[in-house]
């Protein structure tokens, strides 16, 4: 399987830190996002990622070979940025033979078990499915509403009269169809462009496990006490009463 890193905004609210380098590099206790979510990903069972890149593209390429991760990982450098959609759409042949692959927010923070959601998501087999998480501020993000059936009625970004305090995670597992309805033009947003296009054909999955956006300097300085680490793996807990 294969995921999409979104990770080439400017990262402005985490100045001076983004100066010199991109925002999927900030480190959480010593650890860049970068390599936590590569991490995340290679314990999914997905292979290959492609990280979009605007700036300090050389400076990610050496973190890469110094952290040799086990996943396959691809490098779009974006000289013009193209939103998060208008990145799907330039990679379309990377996943035109996948079933479904992963669209993950490179600025999110998550301990959360991904292959469960796999398994939500290929049991109802949507357009897309949605990792929703409930937040203080919904003003702030992409709203979401859905019914009993967890099928996403409404998709808000950013309103300013939420309809409720479920919003949109940054993780995302996607179909080729999904592609199908982003707008002809660039750039295109993800969160403004497509997914309130798509009410009653995606899902919304609750995270309940650690998820924060470190996309601002207080979230940031947050996370480094708040981050509890990725769970150990079964094999490193067995035998332990």
């Amino acid at each position: 399987m294969k995921a999409f890193l979104l990770a080439a905004g400017h990262g402005t609210r985490l100045r001076p830190l983004t100066d010199s380098i991109p925002k999927c590099l900030v480190p959480i206790r010593g650890v860049p996002m970068l390599e936590i979510w590569l991490e995340v990903c290679q314990r999914a069972g997905i292979g290959e990622v492609l990280v979009n890149l605007h700036a300090h593209v050389d400076v990610v390429r050496r973190v890469l070979d110094q952290c040799k991760p086990e996943v396959k990982v691809r490098i779009s450098e974006e000289p013009v940025l193209l939103g998060s959609a208008g990145t799907l759409v330039a990679n379309r042949e990377w996943v035109a033979e996948e079933s479904n692959f992963w669209v993950l927010y490179g600025d999110v923070l998550t301990a959360t078990d991904l292959k469960k959601m796999l398994a939500f998501h290929s049991r109802r087999r949507p357009l897309a499915t949605l990792g929703l998480y409930q937040v203080e501020d919904p003003s702030r993000c992409g709203v979401v509403s859905f019914d009993d059936d967890w099928v996403v009625r409404e998709f808000a970004e950013k309103p300013a009269h939420p309809t409720s305090n479920w919003a949109f995670s940054g993780l995302m597992i996607a179909t080729p169809e999904l592609l199908e309805n982003i707008p002809p033009r660039c750039p295109v947003d993800l969160g403004f462009d497509v997914l309130p296009q798509l009410a009653g054909r995606t899902l919304g999955y609750p995270i309940r496990d650690f998820l924060t956006d470190v996309g601002t300097m207080e979230n940031f300085q947050a996370a480094q006490n708040a981050w509890p680490g990725l769970p150990p793996y079964p094999d490193q807990t067995s035998g332990q009463g």
